[in-house]
């Protein structure tokens, strides 16, 4: 079946090289250097797949060329195509052996592959070019981590702060390495520090929650509850984070607070064994057993070798009297641990009051030789553990160190980490208190690799990012609706053309584009553009006509074929008005998919290109006041204009933009989002918190997470 689809999936692709054919007059005349553009346009706004289509017309083509397979690899990498990303990284550094940032995606791949030890080599490789990148130091200690060289990645992280003081990610890498080590001290000192330097480090805030949990008394838990507070604040729909929360609130005897944690993860995700087990063990507590048993019945539907969730099911059918339901999960459970007493004392008891006595009696022998054998290894081991030189200092009973996740059939109860001393040695205790204990969710904080070129495009770049604005309006064949946004916004120009029924398909406002990875979609746009070809040539050209094609190529992120058709529907047209909105959205299109200038660059290459931007800004803003001259009533020339202003930090002009957007348009709430955020830049934080608070009421779920950072 995979053989299949990977030969329908090439005959799509043959169909789209073909539709390139019928655009260029020969294969030898292909341009590449505007094809590589357009690639890396379609790669900058996350269209992997048509990116990728791109650098294979170049690479067919010039096959000499490093660039078209190193930013084909990044494409690749982005699709989680680890292999073919190493390949073409790879063969990147065949043709070009000094693009340090082809080691880097080359490492980066590796590392996913689990390749772990040649991903530091190519991090080394890269660091002999750029000794002291930031990026390429911090994947390096991530991978050192991950092969358990703790002395390595640590020595690599203070290289790495001493170059960058005030990269509080690097403290956070380190607390973690250093946790790793047992050094819990300056675990938590970095942590401190990390904190300090960003007030939203949520992975330092869930570390040092998890550091304050081990020591186990109320103090600390209250440290811990603050700490995932934090957290949550920064990043409320981790599921996680609520089931670690309930567990701190619990043990603060806060039953309510920890119920409605446990509910709220599952309604973030309904297949979270952690999740129903917990809220389980609460439901037995209070004896609302018939609810406690749906949720183990939930959990054994997710996960049906859970024994944790087995063993409680079977003790809350006992006492429910449904013994027949009773004896089938603690056979089960027997049967996964036939060495422990406790399910056969537990087999005993529903047998005796099932009046099974001879069965009973039978289990009740058994349980009790097994049961002093136990005691005899318990005895051993807790003198082993006094007696040495405070080893696992932080390993304690399940509630002070909680299990990671819900038990399998493979997890048995160690015997030296079933009990602490002074606590009881009866082994049914101990295997009950493994049984019935909450459980928390590891917190494997989210470091993610960074990366050192801004070529490298796409989700990658949005991993650090704390706060984002709404972005601009475009005019697209397609959008992508949310449940708060299930339709797109009313503009009366869309609407004209819409209903002439001249395009081959309808068009819409919208600033929730969709990436385009379906080849079908690329494939019918490269089939528009080669019809229109056909038209234009053999019929008297339309301004429409040119606008038709110049959206195919605008989807097709061919943003300079796009503007040329673009300027020739104006010139046959100058009234069009959605052909200068269009053209401005393109143009800004092509300028934020431009590299900046080289931070190597000669000084009069960079004037040059701070000039040439400047320029282009002016040109776009020229276009947006064209749309406004001729559809007065129209919010969305100035609520782009407003994203400009505020790209160029003229924020007065961005809050006259905006507001101009909101009174044509009262209910815009995207504008008032981007206003108040533009107001607290300002230092106007009841002016940004009354438009956060109106974008909210109007739809824009960030703003609340927005307006929690702002006022905090």
């Amino acid at each position: 079946m995979y053989f299949c689809a990977m030969k329908s999936t090439l005959r799509i692709i043959l169909s789209l090289m073909l539709a390139w054919f019928s655009m260029l007059p020969s294969y030898a005349q292909i341009n590449t250097e505007q094809v590589m553009r357009v690639g890396q346009n379609a790669l900058y706004f996350e269209d992997y797949m048509l990116s990728i289509q791109y650098f294979n017309r170049v690479i067919e083509a010039k096959p000499y060329l490093a660039q078209p397979y190193f930013f084909r690899a990044i494409a690749k990498l982005n699709l989680e195509d680890f292999r073919g990303a190493e390949e073409d990284a790879s063969k990147a550094i065949e043709l070009n052996p000094f693009i340090s940032d082809a080691y880097e995606v080359r490492g980066v791949a590796l590392q996913n592959l689990g390749r772990t030890d040649d991903a530091i080599a190519d991090y080394d490789k890269a660091l002999e070019q750029l000794p002291d990148n930031r990026q390429i130091m911090f994947n390096k200690a991530m991978a050192q981590e991950e092969v358990e060289d703790y002395e390595g990645a640590v020595a690599t992280y203070e290289s790495l702060l001493k170059a960058h003081p005030n990269f509080d990610n690097g403290y956070v890498g380190r607390a973690k390495v250093e946790l790793a080590m047992g050094d819990t001290i300056a675990a938590a000192a970095d942590l401190d520090h990390a904190i300090e330097l960003n007030k939203n480090s949520v992975n330092a805030y869930v570390l040092r929650a998890s550091i304050a949990l081990r020591h186990n008394n109320k103090e600390s838990f209250a440290a811990a509850l603050d700490d995932m507070n934090e957290a949550i604040r920064l990043q409320p729909k981790y599921p996680g984070f609520f089931i670690n929360r309930a567990f701190l609130r619990y043990n603060l005897d806060d039953y309510f607070g920890a119920m409605a944690d446990y509910d709220y993860a599952i309604t973030l995700d309904p297949l979270n064994p952690v999740a129903y087990f917990n809220r389980g063990l609460l439901r037995a507590e209070v004896n609302d057993n018939d609810k406690a048993i749906q949720d183990f019945t939930r959990v054994l539907e997710i996960d049906p070798n859970d024994i944790r969730s087995r063993y409680n099911r079977a003790m809350l059918y006992r006492q429910t009297r449904n013994y027949t339901a009773a004896l089938d999960d603690i056979n089960y459970v027997i049967q996964a641990f036939p060495e422990y007493s406790a399910p056969l004392f537990a087999r005993f008891e529903i047998y005796d009051e099932m009046g099974e006595r001879k069965k009973a009696i039978a289990d009740y022998d058994k349980a009790l030789a097994l049961s002093k054998e136990e005691i005899a290894k318990y005895d051993a081991a807790r003198e082993l553990a006094e007696n040495s030189d405070n080893t696992n200092s932080d390993t304690g009973s399940s509630s002070a160190k909680p299990n990671t996740a819900a038990g399998t059939s493979s997890a048995k109860p160690n015997s030296d980490a079933t009990t602490e001393p002074g606590t009881t040695t009866d082994p049914s205790e101990i295997f009950a208190n493994r049984f019935t204990t909450l459980l928390t969710i590891d917190n494997d904080i989210d470091e993610e690799q960074e990366f050192n070129n801004k070529s490298i495009r796409g989700r990658v770049q949005d991993h650090n990012v704390t706060v984002a604005t709404a972005a601009s309006f475009i005019v697209s064949f397609y959008s992508s609706p949310t449940e708060l946004a299930p339709s797109t916004y009313y503009m009366q120009e869309i609407d004209r053309i819409n209903s002439t029924r001249q395009l081959r398909m309808l068009l819409q406002i919208t600033n929730a584009e969709p990436a385009y990875n379906d080849v079908d979609v690329i494939s019918r746009h490269f089939n528009s553009v080669d019809y229109y070809n056909s038209l234009l040539a053999t019929h008297a050209p339309r301004a429409i006509d040119y606008f038709a094609r110049a959206m195919d190529f605008f989807t097709l992120r061919n943003y300079e074929a796009a503007l040329a058709d673009l300027d020739a529907a104006i010139a046959m047209a100058p009234d069009f008005t959605l052909a200068y909105f269009v053209r401005a959205v393109t143009t800004e299109r092509q300028l934020a998919a431009t590299a900046t200038p080289d931070s190597e660059a000669t000084s009069t290459e960079t004037r040059l290109a701070i000039e040439n931007r400047r320029m282009t800004l002016q040109k776009i803003i020229a276009d947006y006041d064209k749309v406004s001259e001729m559809s007065p009533r129209s919010p969305f020339p100035y609520f782009n204009k407003g994203n400009l202003y505020m790209e160029m930090q003229d924020l007065t002009s961005a809050l006259s933009a905006y507001s101009k957007a909101i009174e044509l348009k009262p209910d815009f709430g995207e504008a008032y989002y981007n206003r108040g955020y533009v107001y607290f830049r300002l230092g106007n934080r009841e002016a940004g918190s009354a438009d956060l608070s109106r974008a909210g009421e109007l739809g824009i779920v960030p703003s609340y997470n927005l307006l929690k950072r702002m006022t905090r």
